[in-house]
């Protein structure tokens, strides 16, 4: 499974989430960085649900932040599902990508693809 800790994990098993694959051990040097990058730009608008209070009562409409961080996760969260996962199935037999993000409050149905 390809989750938004895949620098972190790389690949996870579905049934008990220890890294099946590492990153750095993907066969294709062109889909490793793609999904680095990916993640990296995930991180940033993940972290906007986890600010502290000090920030979030620092930023002008924290609500606001949190809402454009929902809606940018969603257009992430559908480009790997299309783009970025179905590359792996070269590779692997299946391949699952989490299509939610708990933190930000976006569910499943709220990925257009």
């Amino acid at each position: 499974m390809v989750t938004r800790d895949v620098l972190e994990n790389g690949l996870i098993c579905l049934h008990c989430n220890d890294t099946v694959v590492p990153l750095e051990d993907l066969p294709d040097e062109s889909l490793r960085e793609g999904l680095a990058r990916w993640a990296e730009d995930y991180s940033s608008i993940h972290g906007v649900a986890h600010w502290d209070e000090i920030r979030r009562n620092s930023h002008a409409n924290y609500e606001q932040a949190f809402e454009d961080a929902a809606q940018q996760s969603e257009q992430l969260l559908a480009y790997q599902g299309v783009e970025l996962a179905p590359t792996l199935v070269e590779f692997f037999p299946a391949v699952i990508w989490e299509d939610q993000d708990e933190c930000l409050q976006v569910r499943p149905e709220d990925i257009i693809t």
